[in-house]
């Protein structure tokens, strides 16, 4: 099919270009081949929509894009149609009419206690199920009860199609029926708001829902009366349901043999209304089978005369297939099997472009394409006569605004080897789908019309088991499924993507299965399923920042936040200016400003050094700078149950050191520079292991190991002089030269009379590693000190007049540890 050239059914669909007669007619010759003298560069098709309160661009480059819908952008409400365009949805909605001669309209026998029956429950609004076998005319009775009931209720008649559709996809086509809404699709709850005051004779046909999703559409729609046509296999509806079920059975012998006459337009011969007899038999009276002999007998008379397969040639009969010269006596009547299972006799009768349109429909799981499409894919420009040689055979039955293949034809033709090259023609559809449905001048109409073939290609193609099928199940989907977001037909627009997604997956197309993931999150997010929505987003941006695709990942991250913002979490912006969620709970993350410094426990602390140690990790081993490290980029659970650990242990040794130096004399706690440790000395918490040269800032000097030490408090000696415990100066092993600097960093006044303080021995390593436990009442001997350093003169830390107390604390190593507020 050429979709530059209208045809007389698509005036106004085509492309608004004009063409010169010789371009048309070279078109026409070939329809895959480009007119290479006007070629103009195609446009991506932007395609702007309402759901709900979103507004959607379907663009089907980059992804649709999704916006919360302005105030003056909301479409106006809603109005119903008038009864002129209720009639000519419908007849834009009914199957094309088959070229060549019409076919003979054939009556409705002995089903008039039927129609009565269901016109007269569906006038008192009860919902009623037209329940029988495959072949046994339900479409022609629903047809005919839906003309006796025109004028029962305000809305008219609506007409549906059930054939793969679902719950959702009936409500909304029930919706589109009857009210005006252009580019307009309700959210789920605008919905129901909207068919709850339908009034209609809802006639559904192929229904294949059943049980709570049947009882759903019911309880959604409850100014509607349904009539359905289904087979038996169909899920009965609930227990509860108020739906009548009527059953239908094949016709009488005689009515049988009457149906026969009419399509074969002549009466029979004894011989044929015997095997017309043992057919009724064999079949059970299903009117199908009748149809489908008639058929027979009607090629049977064809070639009698020699005029087979000249249906749809007779312009250029030199172009129709030879079907020999056979004589009225070389012309048997078919065999009772060929008249059970009749499409194998039908088709090798037919010419080789309807048998070729067959096996393109066998391949496409019974959908038959599009009249337009057939010269294309046949590859005869007289292809298109071939739907009139199927009709007229009885292989075809409409299904909505298409045509399908017959009941149990599908079946019968597989098994005659007409699905032998299914693969090669799915091939050959998606292909040539591909390029009509990405056309310009096709609109998303068009392309819904011919959804369910579409989709047929695609799943034929996606489990990829030949070289390039999953590939072109990629392209194909590329190109229909922006059609049918545009088109509303969003069941088909989700059929479309997952196809898609997967046949890109196999493929190995990372780039097209991010697209797909994209366009299922946006319309999840339409549809109100947010997680499905994050997951898909999440999915598609990982993929198109690994292949920095920049559009496609910020109109993923739109998308993302819009989701997060529904959702109620917090959305952040970046420098860019885009909106991106914030980190969800259930995620590590540091706060946009780091993890705060503590706040130190003794205000006498400068504020230097305790920033300093509180942006300090301690080191197990003594290692200088081994325990340094920021903990603005660590774990917030991590950092709260440390710094409430070193919060408890500062405090229980605060507590603990203080309740033992109340049941202390003063003069057996208190130490001058003047004296030497003791035992004494252990029993307030001071060791003689003690270094030394222990710094005001906490930090070692390298090659010198430090013990940890408990903090506790002091009191000041008789002669003003501080404890050890609190001496905050600090000097270099062997230099003896203390600092003038006070543990809080100022300077302390000095004495004029030099002291002297005991210094020890270093540690041993499995001292230094091991923190020292809190002081008990049980004294601890202590090694006498064997060397002194001395301090020059007027650098005493020791204080005239009434000292103050002095607290120090220490870590493991070296720096002092601060409390966490």
């Amino acid at each position: 099919m050429d979709p530059i050239s209208r045809g007389p059914e698509e005036q106004g669909h085509g492309n608004d270009r004009p063409a010169d007669d010789a371009g048309r007619r070279r078109q026409s010759r070939d329809p895959l081949t480009p007119d290479f003298g006007h070629q103009t560069p195609q446009q991506s098709r932007t395609v702007r929509l309402i759901s709900g309160d979103f507004l959607l661009t379907v663009n089907p480059v980059d992804g649709s894009e999704i916006e919360p819908c302005r105030p003056g952008e909301r479409p106006e409400p809603p109005v119903r149609h008038t009864p002129v365009q209720r009639a000519d949805r419908e007849r834009a909605a009914a199957p094309p009419v088959p070229p060549g001669p019409p076919p003979a309209q054939l009556p409705l026998l002995e089903r008039q206690d039927e129609r009565e029956r269901l016109v007269r429950l569906l006038a008192r609004g009860r919902s009623v199920c037209l329940t029988g076998p495959a072949g046994s005319g339900r479409t022609a009775l629903l047809d005919a009860v839906a003309g006796d009931c025109v004028d029962l209720a305000p809305d008219g008649v609506v007409r549906l199609s059930g054939y793969k559709r679902t719950v959702t996809d009936l409500l909304y086509g029930l919706f589109e029926a009857v009210h005006h809404s252009p580019s307009y699709r309700p959210d789920r709850e605008g919905l129901l708001a909207h068919v709850h005051g339908i009034g209609a004779v809802v006639v559904v046909d192929d229904l294949e829902l059943g049980g709570a999703a049947l009882q759903e559409l019911l309880d959604a729609t409850p100014e509607c009366a349904f009539l359905f046509g289904a087979t038996a296999e169909v899920p009965a509806p609930s227990a509860d349901s108020a739906l009548e079920e009527v059953f239908l059975t094949g016709l009488g012998r005689a009515a049988s043999i009457e149906l026969l006459e009419q399509v074969v337009e002549r009466p029979l011969t004894e011989e044929e209304a015997n095997w017309a007899g043992d057919l009724w038999f064999e079949s059970e009276g299903l009117p199908l089978r009748f149809v489908q002999a008639g058929a027979l007998l009607r090629q049977r008379d064809e070639l009698r005369t020699g005029q087979a397969g000249l249906d749809g040639y007779e312009d250029d009969p030199d172009d129709a297939p030879a079907f020999g010269t056979a004589r009225p006596a070389d012309v048997p009547l078919p065999s009772l099997g060929d008249g059970a299972a009749p499409a194998p006799l039908l088709a090798s009768r037919l010419s080789e472009a309807a048998r070729e349109t067959l096996r393109f429909a066998v391949a496409l799981g019974g959908e038959v394409p599009h009249q337009a499409h057939l010269p294309a894919l046949v590859g005869d420009t007289h292809a298109d006569a071939a739907l009139g040689e199927l009709s007229r055979s009885g292989l075809l039955s409409p299904a909505g605004s298409r045509y399908r293949l017959a009941a149990g034809a599908l079946a019968q033709l597989e098994a005659s080897g007409y699905g032998e090259d299914a693969d090669a023609h799915a091939r050959s559809a998606a292909q040539h789908y591909a390029w009509w449905a990405g056309h310009p001048s096709v609109t998303p109409e068009r392309a819904v019309a011919e959804a369910d073939a579409l989709l047929a290609a695609m799943t034929r193609l996606v489990p990829g088991d030949q070289a390039g099928q999953a590939s072109a199940a990629v392209l194909l989907a590329r190109s229909a499924a922006p059609a049918f977001a545009a088109g509303l037909h969003w069941g088909a627009w989700e059929k479309a993507l997952r196809a898609g997604q997967e046949a890109a997956r196999i493929a190995g197309e990372v780039a097209e299965e991010a697209y797909f993931h994209h366009e299922l999150g946006v319309l999840a997010l339409c549809s109100g399923h947010l997680d499905r929505a994050r997951a898909e987003l999440e999915a598609s941006i990982g993929m198109r920042g690994a292949l920095a695709d920049k559009p496609g990942a910020v109109a993923g991250r739109r998308a993302l936040a819009l989701v997060a913002d529904r959702s109620g979490e917090p959305v952040l912006s970046t420098p860019a200016g885009e909106e991106v969620p914030a980190p969800r709970h259930d995620e590590s993350a540091s706060p946009p400003g780091g993890v705060p410094a503590a706040m130190p426990l003794f205000p006498r602390q400068t504020e230097t050094s305790a920033t300093l140690i509180a942006r300090q990790v301690p080191s197990p081993a003594g290692t200088p700078g081994a325990g340094m490290g920021l903990l603005r980029g660590a774990r917030r659970n991590v950092v709260a149950v440390g710094a409430g650990a070193l919060l408890a242990a500062v405090l229980g040794t605060v507590v603990t050191l203080g309740a033992t130096a109340g049941n202390e004399e003063p003069e057996g706690r208190n130490v001058t520079t003047e004296q030497s440790a003791s035992e004494d000395d252990s029993e307030s918490g001071l060791s003689a292991d003690e270094p030394a040269g222990e710094g005001a800032s906490g930090v070692g000097t390298p090659g010198t190991s430090q013990s940890p030490r408990p903090s506790g408090s002091a009191t000041p000696s008789a002669s003003g002089s501080p404890s050890p415990g609190a001496s905050a100066s600090s000097a270099s092993p062997g230099t003896g030269t203390p600092s003038s600097d006070g543990p809080s960093g100022r300077p302390t006044s000095g004495s004029p009379t030099p002291t002297k303080r005991p210094t020890t021995k270093p540690p041993t390593p499995s001292e230094s590693e091991t923190p020292t436990e809190t002081p008990t009442d049980t004294p601890t001997p202590s090694p006498t000190p064997t060397e002194t350093a001395t301090t020059e003169p007027g650098s005493s830390n020791s204080a005239s007049g009434p000292a103050e107390t002095v607290t120090a604390s220490s870590t493991e190593t070296g720096p002092a540890a601060p409390a966490v507020a």
